[in-house]
């Protein structure tokens, strides 16, 4: 479909960073792009071959798959591709095919690079869209606290040299740090043993203040990387102990630096697409905390992060639906695995359950439900394995009713669309951000599309999930304070999901509605609606400030815990916070409240 300059100058305006953009640059970026017109299941580019620039979904949907043709995402309209191979080597680092057909705005490597050279805010976004930066810059510049192992072995000096191997052997370490009480005196190897003990046959007697290295360098938790790297160079060791305040806090090794470099995103997808089973990929989601931990530490965003991080769960998902047809045979008829919830808008942190169902292909048969009720059991048992717990309210596929031909979803709609009781609200809700994960994706588009038109026609029912959308409220007392939870075992705190994130979350759902927007992610729906006019630009602009200064918060909230040994969660004491923090944040909750205030009043925004 041939593309006027107007059509991809509007397009272009709708998609950031290019939104941002002057119009004169804007113009110009218009005049040098390449339009590409690509069948399905056409080949947009091969592992290893010369990209031709940065690629802009304009319409359809791409596969990107990795070296062993395990699917890495799917992407679609507004997604870019190709820009992380571009600007390493401008080599492809995955392949990309046409997932239907597709319309493919391209930007030239010389223009993307001049941008990215001459405007702050496409750099920032290419190094962000970059990922998680695990190369040695990105070890060198995390601070200590991130990479250092918490609560370090200790012994006294007094302890026999055999003991403290003993010690080591059954911890799995190689290292103990020499106190005596809170001091450090110093610290004792696997190395200090056989260089030492072993070597000069010293007595059995032989005690580890006789071995260690006494008055060792010590770093701090806010030091970073780099000093780690240059000290270990420097003095040739490979243990550095961290202290705080004179006190022992951790301890940094070559190992936790091989560590660190070996956690990130790409890797982890890539162990879970060759396990062999739940359990194999349970190793790897354990991960997921400290991959939370550094993606907050590299300074990536949180629409970053929670992508990066829902990229695990499908490949997760795709790797137990192929598992499960291996042991279960092919299926009997087309199917599509469809997440819903955090999963299904591409948002989710280091708390998620599941939520997901089937969708079979109509001509499935009675004696064909036994199939997809052991398929949907088998995959959802391991991903309860991997760590995303079964879903409280049972919405997942071995639910019977959420597993079924597209003729009964198509009905599960129009029934809630014509009779928008509290649980139909509840369900379409939930149904409204269901996005395809692995199987038959065509049995998705129609229904989608339907719906959608369906449910904007339907005022009654727009009003009553308006309503419905408006009873997450944004955590606001009197007098500037927050309004906490009084009671229970999160008392005075602020519950960043249900009260932060999720009001926002319900009012991007209701402008897609309005708007008829195909977007699950509720970034992209904000951005979408401000697009398309459903949204003002000015209220677009401080629902996004607004959702990203509470989405940040309460992704550092949860590093916190993890970095503290806690189970991460979603109650913030406000005390944890800076009164600089409080009152923005207040500001954000302001702002959410006032767009609910809007909505509810039947005004749209558009001024």
């Amino acid at each position: 479909m041939p593309l006027s300059h107007d059509e991809i100058t509007r397009f272009l305006k709708s998609v950031h960073p290019y939104d941002a953009l002057p119009a004169d640059v804007l113009d110009n970026l218009v005049q040098q792009i390449e339009v590409w017109e690509v069948e399905e299941d056409a080949s947009v580019y091969e592992l290893g071959t010369t990209l031709p620039g940065v690629f802009v979904i304009y319409e359809g949907q791409v596969e990107i798959t990795d070296e062993n043709d395990a699917v890495v995402s799917h992407l679609g309209l507004r997604n870019s591709f190709g820009e992380r191979g571009l600007l390493r080597d401008g080599k492809a680092a995955t392949k990309a095919r046409a997932h239907t057909p597709s319309v493919l705005i391209v930007l030239p490597p010389d223009l993307v690079r001049s941008l990215i050279d001459g405007h702050d805010v496409v750099s920032k976004f290419f190094n962000r869209s970059r990922g998680d930066r695990t190369g040695p810059q990105s070890l060198a510049t995390s601070s200590i606290d991130v990479l250092m192992a918490k609560n370090p072995a200790t012994c006294p000096p007094s302890t026999p040299v055999q003991q403290a191997a003993q010690m080591m052997r059954d911890r799995h370490i190689s290292s103990l740090c020499v106190t005596e009480g809170d001091k450090l005196l110093g610290i004792a190897t696997l190395r200090d043993i056989s260089g030492k003990f072993v070597a000069d046959s010293m007595l059995k007697a032989t005690t580890v203040s006789e071995i260690m290295t006494a008055d060792p360098i010590t770093l701090s938790p806010t030091d970073i990387g780099s000093d780690v790297l240059h000290v270990m160079m420097e003095r040739g060791i490979g243990h550095i102990p961290i202290s705080e305040g004179g006190k022992l806090v951790g301890v940094v090794t070559q190992t936790d630096l091989t560590h660190y470099q070996a956690v990130n995103s790409a890797e982890l997808v890539r162990r879970i697409a060759k396990a062999q089973s739940a359990e194999d990929m349970a190793h790897v989601t354990v991960e997921i905390p400290q991959l939370l931990v550094q993606l907050v530490a590299g300074g990536n965003r949180h629409e970053i992060v929670t992508r990066l991080i829902t990229d695990i769960a499908d490949t997760a998902t795709r790797r137990l639906l192929a598992l499960a047809e291996d042991k279960l045979g092919p299926p009997p008829v087309p199917y599509l695995w469809l997440a819903c919830g955090s999963q299904g808008r591409q948002e989710q942190t280091g708390v998620s359950d599941q939520d997901n169902c089937l969708m079979l292909d109509d001509s499935v048969s009675e004696d064909d439900m036994t199939y997809f009720a052991d398929l949907a059991k088998y995959v959802s048992d391991g991903l309860d394995t991997c760590g995303y717990f079964y879903c409280p309210g049972d919405m997942m596929a071995t639910n019977p009713r959420w597993c079924q031909p597209v003729r009964v979803w198509r009905d599960y709609f129009k029934g809630w669309i014509a009779k928008p009781n509290p649980e139909a609200q509840m369900l379409a809700s939930v149904m409204f951000d269901l996005r395809p994960i692995g199987g038959a994706f065509h049995l998705f588009d129609d229904l989608q599309s339907d719906t959608l038109a369906a449910a904007n026609a339907n005022s009654i029912f727009v009003a009553h999930m308006i309503s419905n959308s408006l009873k997450h409220t944004p955590p606001l007392g009197l007098l500037r304070g927050f309004a906490t939870i009084r009671s229970g075992e999160h008392r005075n705190t602020l519950d960043l999901k249900h009260n932060g994130v999720v009001p926002v979350v319900d009012l991007a759902r209701i402008y897609s509605l309005q708007g008829k927007l195909t977007e699950a992610n509720t970034r992209a729906r904000l951005q979408a609606a401000a697009a398309t006019g459903v949204l003002s630009a000015s209220g677009a602009r401080d629902l996004l400030d607004a959702y990203d200064l509470i989405a940040e918060t309460r992704l550092e909230h949860q590093v916190r815990l993890v970095k503290s040994g806690e189970t991460p969660d979603n109650y913030l004491p406000p005390s944890a916070l800076s009164d600089f923090e409080r009152s923005h944040l207040r500001d954000a909750f302001v702002v959410v409240k006032t767009m609910q205030s809007a909505v509810g009043h039947g005004k749209g925004m558009l001024g």
